[in-house]
């Protein structure tokens, strides 16, 4: 255990707090066990390295990667008792993943070390979805999303400015001493994710992507060298068009396999953080048949991916669908884009007209290419501001 603590400690001191990511305020820290789960290279590494150096006694903390090689002859349940035994009180394990029967031996963490509290991310949804079956009653889980723009901007220039309310927005009370709109061009391209500070942020990117299609899905789905080449092939697919309108049948004729098995793929696609699905207002959350229009997961994916192919209405959807799903029940629009609960909005550039909201209960306009709005119109950016 003891050079475990070690590669802690170095990981300890080289940590920077000075940004912490919005998902901390939301997380009960006190809870007996939890998971932060989430699309890779958003930093849920590091938003517990940062809670244990800022909240935490290191003597009693231990965070530890659950790929190390100490676990090569060494199981998780055995160190959590040898660590509770000698008086640890928080465990982080990191990448939980990639350690075999990792839910079976968190189980028994759980029921035999009740002094003993657990934290545990995993950089695929997918295989946390699939080993957290019999942990339900017991796991918290939190969703890790990449960085709003607001996160962005307080990261790349160091302020702090906070997040509004939808109300807030649509009220057109988000301000900020900058111009918005250089810094939206430069985030709408490269500052989804963190690393967007580090050099090579497109191949980083595109590395976040592959290892996604290579390793988490295959991994979760047992699939084949030839099945993941279809899955890249489907996401490319997404990729090229403005935003991409499934029909299963055709689809499945352009790749060689059967629709049930296209509407599978676009399943394991967005779990894995790829793609993002709109679905039919008349219709609730479910089935692939009922989706309406699939996009990106989000905007730096389109100039990785289709950088020849990027479409402003395409990228101004992509945004607005990206920062407002993970708190809204948002769906397709009878006369519009997006239906968000009773709110219509219709997302276009600064000359987009009131025509399409006229029919809605309560609508608004999304303008790109303003800095400020005014009564029922609402600048893009502002939607960024959300978390």
């Amino acid at each position: 255990m003891q050079e475990l603590r070690l590669r802690h400690k170095i990981l300890h001191d080289k940590t920077d707090t000075h940004f912490i990511r919005y998902l901390h305020k939301e997380i009960n820290w006190n809870a007996r066990i939890f998971s932060i789960v989430g699309p890779r290279g958003t930093g849920k590494t590091t938003l517990l390295l940062q809670h244990i150096k800022k909240h935490l006694d290191l003597q009693t903390t231990l965070f530890v990667n659950a790929d190390d090689f100490y676990f090569a002859n060494n199981k998780l349940f055995y160190l959590a008792e040898e660590f509770a035994k000698y008086g640890g009180k928080h465990l982080f394990i990191d990448e939980i993943h990639k350690y075999k029967d990792w839910s079976r031996e968190i189980k028994m963490i759980y029921d035999y070390l009740p002094d003993l509290k657990v934290v545990f991310t995993g950089s695929s949804i997918l295989e946390i979805y699939k080993g957290q079956a019999d942990l339900s009653r017991r796991v918290l889980s939190y969703y890790m999303h990449g960085l709003s723009f607001r996160e962005y901007i307080n990261l790349q220039l160091k302020k702090d400015y906070p997040s509004y309310t939808l109300e807030q927005i649509i009220d057109n009370k988000v301000k900020i001493e900058e111009k918005p709109l250089p810094l939206f061009r430069e985030y709408l391209k490269s500052g989804y994710y963190p690393f967007f500070l580090e050099e090579d942020y497109n191949e980083r990117l595109r590395n976040v992507i592959n290892i996604s299609l290579e390793v988490d899905i295959p991994t979760h789905t047992d699939m084949n060298i030839s099945t993941v080449r279809k899955l890249r092939q489907l996401l490319y697919i997404v990729a090229q068009s403005v935003p991409f309108k499934p029909n299963l049948t055709k689809i499945g004729e352009q790749m060689g396999i059967h629709r049930n098995q296209v509407g599978d793929y676009l399943v394991f696609l967005e779990r894995a953080g790829l793609i993002n699905r709109l679905l039919d207002s008349n219709r609730k959350q479910g089935s692939l048949g009922k989706v309406q229009n699939i996009y990106l997961n989000n905007t730096n994916m389109i100039h990785v991916i289709a950088a020849d192919r990027a479409n402003t209405g395409n990228e101004r959807e992509t945004f607005f669908l990206n920062q407002t799903q993970p708190f809204f029940d948002v769906t397709s629009s009878r006369f519009s884009d997006f239906q968000l609960d009773d709110i219509t909005f219709e997302v276009g550039g600064k000359h987009k007209k009131q025509t399409q909201i006229m029919k809605a209960k309560r609508g608004y306009i999304v303008k790109d290419d303003i800095e400020y709005g005014i009564d029922n119109i609402i600048p893009l950016w502002a939607f960024g501001f959300l978390y």
